[in-house]
């Protein structure tokens, strides 16, 4: 039993919860544990395309999650989270409106190959512990800036104080980062207040399978 699985996470629901209902359905339909990994996280209140490995192909999830990525997302004007999503503390910023010309314009500035700054709130390791798990116990993290690309954004939609965009990016991209450094150009404070991954690599949500009901036929072979 070795390929992979394409899922389309549901929300509120972390990746190793994904990988976790997976393992257990493929394990009792074999009879013994199934060896099942995740080729890249997305956050809890996400969704969207994920590719878990089985098997031997689990040797393989670094291809995967180097893979470029597809996202929609929307970015929620005129306040910041802690977590740079809906789950973070909510602080009101600025009231102020960009016109529909601002932000199409703020959105242009970060297309190319842009330096940024992952979130603390991470899966990102720091001195062999995760970021979030650090940040979580009030430690102070700090996260080098790296050089990212982002091939297209398109404004699909701008009706305030949410702007839904769609991003192909490069891999290691934060969406969450990306629409905190949109307010932060438009002088509003924002977040990621919604996010659905669409597209890995040449793999999409067109034929995914169903998490509640996982069978052996779901299995890609490499």
């Amino acid at each position: 039993m070795n390929g992979i699985v394409l899922i389309d996470k549901p929300p509120h629901m972390t990746s190793f919860g994904v990988v976790a209902r997976v393992r257990r359905q493929l394990s009792q339909i074999v009879g013994k544990k199934v060896k099942v990994g995740h080729t890249g996280t997305l956050d809890p209140f996400a969704t969207g395309l994920m590719i878990i490995v089985v098997g031997e192909a689990c040797k393989r999830a670094g291809e995967f999650s180097k893979l470029d990525k597809t996202y929609e997302a929307t970015i929620r004007l005129g306040a910041n989270s802690t977590t740079s999503d809906p789950e973070g503390e909510i602080t009101e910023v600025s009231t102020r409106v960009p016109t529909h010309d601002e932000a199409k314009k703020a959105l242009q500035q970060f297309v190319g190959e842009i330096s940024q700054t992952p979130p603390i709130y991470s899966a990102i390791k720091v001195n062999g512990q995760r970021a979030y798990k650090l940040a979580r116990n009030g430690e102070k993290v700090e996260i080098p800036s790296r050089i990212i690309t982002i091939y297209s954004l398109e404004l699909l939609d701008y009706t305030y104080p949410e702007v839904k965009i769609r991003v192909h990016v490069s891999s290691g991209t934060y969406i969450r980062t990306l629409a905190e450094d949109i307010g932060a150009v438009l002088a509003t404070g924002a977040y990621c207040s919604e996010l659905r991954r669409t597209e890995v690599g040449i793999y999409s949500l067109d034929k995914v399978g169903d998490l509640e009901n996982i069978h052996t036929s779901d299995i890609r072979k490499l």
